[in-house]
Formats: structure tokens, C-alpha cells, sequence
């Protein structure tokens, strides 16, 4: 039986393996959004429509809530 090899790295790790330490990693780009409160989950869900993922939600230096979003950029 011959065996073809893998498309991409990724395809070759053993099951639970960690990537980084592999070399496969994941880049990644980020936004920062300021959230208005009575529209914040329609934001949240816009985003995340786009691909975003929410990091973390933090007080604004003006005192606004601000998103930080994160998502894969698709390069390695």
C-alpha cells in the first residue's frame, strides 16, 4: 500500500499535537471596536458574521466599552 503524503503540514500532526511547537502556527490579524450599548450584540454578531473572533471587552479610555476582535489572516 503506498501512502501519499500529506497536503500541508497541518494534515501530518498527530491528534492533540501542539502546532506551535511544530512549526504550524497561525498568524493573525486584530481590530479594536467601540461597542454602543443599546446595539452592542448586533455589533458583536456583525463582526463574528465576518469572521471575528471577541478576545476581550474593556472600558474605553473615554469610559465606552471597546471590542477587541481577533481572526486567522488565512497565511502561515
Amino acid at each position: 500500500m503506498v501512502r501519499e503524503p500529506p497536503e500541508s503540514p497541518a494534515q501530518a500532526l498527530p491528534h492533540g499535537a501542539p502546532r506551535a511547537r511544530l512549526g504550524v502556527m497561525t498568524t493573525w490579524e486584530y481590530a479594536t471596536v467601540p461597542l454602543i450599548d443599546h446595539v452592542t450584540k448586533q455589533i458583536l454578531d456583525q463582526w463574528g458574521e465576518d469572521g471575528w473572533e471577541l478576545v476581550q471587552v474593556v472600558t474605553g479610555p473615554t469610559g465606552g466599552l471597546v471590542a477587541y476582535l481577533k481572526r486567522p489572516t488565512g497565511e502561515k
